[in-house]
């Protein structure tokens, strides 16, 4: 039994097969999702739309299982011994149970899926279910015993009516349906029967008067009758029998032939949404399960193949009346089962819609502030109407959330193009999105671009000046254009572990695109100016490395007097007394400094002796000079660092002041 509440929808065509929707017919398509469910049986299946929610009976289980739109069981209710035919009140706060076991029809509260009310039918064993007239009809009856009852639930007290049939009484419970289009029209069929037998039944004055009869109707030569299902206009009914392998139409009016839906080997279900698609469903082992019509096409728009919802070899196969659509037709649900009668509930987002393909071209690389094409298709099994667009959507730096760039109208072969100008550099993605219509799902795509940024300049001063120990010296970075960034750093690095590459100033350069930071030297130093970028001009960083001295001197000890001579002052050695030189330089670890000697002669100074020496933590040191020196002679001293021969190369090569010294008797 289906929701039939919603306004009658379009009649099926008269002609069948005059129309074909998609040439050549649709393929295969996948579950969108499968949820396994706490099933042994099945019995009916309807949709509530207002609640999201769908209910499934099991008579053998004596439940209805609740699940939810994605499949999910939210709830059963139990107690429902040979629970059936399912009925959805037209406000969707009722849903109406046939429980045969019971000999009752329950009524279950759709918000709480709790049991409200049990209306007793005697020993009626109500099996299926169906609204019309005003009244919930009931097929009931074992076999020899099938006949047609009511329950009339608009007067002060549940009235129920048995033996409803006119004439031909069923030899068991009928299947009953309904449809909205035909509001006092009641549909029933012989389920199980060979061949099929329909009638048609006015119900407009609260008892039953047959207008339509048919023993093998159409004379199909049809049987087993295990679903069928009233169009939304009242028109038609579509039956779906073990035999013939189509679903097959009849008029409501005389129950003649009105057409087919051509699907595969044993129909056993048949649902018609309110807007009149149609789904047929057959027990195929190695055929689609499930087929979606247009109504009153010769080619199905869409076919589902079940796979194995528990990953055995073998394929499920779909539950007899095992389809139902929602109301606004946007989901399709089948229940199907294994080899080992394991229940699933499939379920299928815009079955009547056939798949697009987007795809979406962008170059891999382009400038910033160019145009640049991006292009693509849009292609379906199905024809897209003259005029079809896409929409563009750009983003990048300057626009995370995306930015709208318009339509692009899709040419008759699928195509489009559109070009563009990206503003900013970086990765620019174009998202492509087509919205999809009343016959294709949407789809879309995106592709991106390596957008180069324009190039800047960053200047800064004093690279390769070399400075006195200790010196405060002024650094000045010079941005260059950009788009909105103005912030430039300066960075330090002095030269060795010991000290990390530090930010020594961040800001906004001024109006002459300037931004000044003093450092105090002490080391060599690596100093550099960085602009990380913008939305539009690219990170730029430049480096200037300038040079610092040691701070050192010279001293001498023991000397017996000092006085100016030859342009210097000389201190005064006997020669029976050794000089001391004593070195104090800037302390490093590991750090050596030379000690170099020069003698005058020949009208000129000459290095004499060269050596290197430890200076202490504190960068002190004292050597004594124990030679037996000649009198009268001048000699001078002084202590170096040379960079890298010192033991490091913190600094750059330092000379220190020469001492000059002569020996006397």
């Amino acid at each position: 039994m289906r929701r039939r509440t919603l306004p009658a929808a379009t009649a099926l065509a008269v002609l069948f097969g005059s129309v074909a929707l998609v040439a050549g017919g649709a393929g295969s398509a996948a579950a969108d999702s499968s949820t396994l469910l706490p099933l042994k049986a099945t019995g009916d299946m309807v949709v509530d739309g207002v609640h999201h929610r769908v209910f499934i009976s099991d008579p053998t289980s004596g439940q209805v299982v609740v699940t939810d739109y994605a499949g999910s069981v939210v709830a059963t209710v139990g107690s429902l011994p040979g629970v059936r035919g399912l009925e959805l009140s037209a406000d969707s706060a009722t849903l109406y149970a046939a429980v045969g076991d019971a000999d009752a029809i329950v009524a279950i509260d759709t918000a709480t899926a709790t049991e409200a009310h049990r209306y007793s039918t005697g020993t009626a064993d109500p099996q299926y279910l169906a609204e019309a007239g005003g009244k919930l009809w009931f097929g009931y009856g074992g076999a020899a015993k099938g006949n047609i009852g009511s329950l009339d639930l608009t007067g002060t007290d549940p009235v129920v009516s048995l033996a409803q049939a006119p004439v031909n009484t069923w030899y068991s419970a009928p299947i009953l349906e309904a449809s909205a289009g035909a509001p006092d029209t009641l549909v029933a069929g012989a389920p199980g029967q060979s061949p099929v037998v329909l009638a048609v039944y006015d119900v407009s004055s609260g008892t039953p008067t047959q207008t339509a009869y048919a023993f093998d109707p159409g004379d199909t030569g049809g049987g087993n009758l295990t679903d069928m299902a009233v169009t939304p206009d009242g028109q038609d009914v579509v039956t779906a029998s073990g035999a013939p392998y189509y679903q097959a139409v009849y008029k409501l009016s005389d129950l003649s032939k009105d057409g087919k839906y051509a699907t595969n080997t044993y129909p056993n279900a048949v649902d018609i949404a309110p807007n009149g698609d149609v789904a047929a469903g057959t027990n195929s082992w190695y055929e689609p399960d499930v087929h979606v019509f247009k109504p009153g096409t010769s080619l199905p728009l869409k076919e589902y193949e079940f796979g194995s919802s528990t990953g055995s070899s073998a394929s499920d196969t779909l539950a007899a009346r095992g389809l139902a659509w929602a109301p606004d037709s946007s989901k399709l649900f089948a229940v199907s089962l294994d080899g080992s009668d394991n229940y699933s509930l499939r379920v299928y987002d815009d079955p009547t819609k056939t798949a697009a393909t987007l795809t979406a071209d962008a170059p891999a690389t382009a400038t910033r502030g160019k145009a640049l094409t991006v292009t693509g298709t849009l292609t379906s099994t199905a024809a897209f109407p003259a005029g079809t667009t896409v929409t563009v959507t750009r983003t990048d730096d300057e626009s995370p959330a995306g930015k709208a760039l318009g339509t692009a109208t899709v040419a008759a072969d699928g195509s489009y193009s559109f070009a563009d100008t990206p503003p900013a550099g970086g990765t620019v993605k174009y998202t492509v999105t087509y919205a999809g219509d009343a016959d294709h799902t949407g789809a879309t795509a995106s592709d991106s671009v390596a957008v180069a940024k324009t190039a800047t300049t960053v200047t800064l001063n004093n690279a390769g000046k070399v400075y006195g120990y200790g010196t405060d010296v002024t650094f000045t970075a010079h941005l260059g254009t950009t788009y909105k960034n103005r912030t430039v750093e300066i960075w330090a690095d002095p030269y060795g572990s010991d000290k990390p590459n530090a930010l020594v100033k961040k800001g906004t350069v001024n109006s002459s695109g300037n931004l000044t930071a003093t450092l105090h030297l002490t080391r060599d130093t690596k100093v550099t100016a960085k602009f990380t970028g913008d939305t539009r001009y690219a990170a730029k960083s430049t480096a200037a490395t300038v040079y610092t001295k040691v701070k050192v001197s010279t001293s001498l000890s023991g000397a017996y007097k000092t006085a100016w001579a030859w342009n210097a002052t000389y201190s005064y050695f006997h020669k029976t007394k050794d000089p001391i030189v004593n070195t104090t330089m800037t302390a490093y670890k590991g750090r050596k400094y030379q000690m170099q000697i020069q003698e005058f002669y020949s009208g000129a100074w000459h290095t004499t002796f060269t050596e290197y020496w430890s200076l202490d933590s504190t960068g002190k040191d004292s050597v004594l000079l124990d030679d037996t020196p000649p009198t009268g002679v001048r000699f001078r001293v002084r202590s170096n660092y040379i960079d890298t021969k010192s033991g490091d190369n913190v600094n750059t090569t330092t000379y220190g002041g020469w001492k000059y010294f002569i020996f006397t008797k």
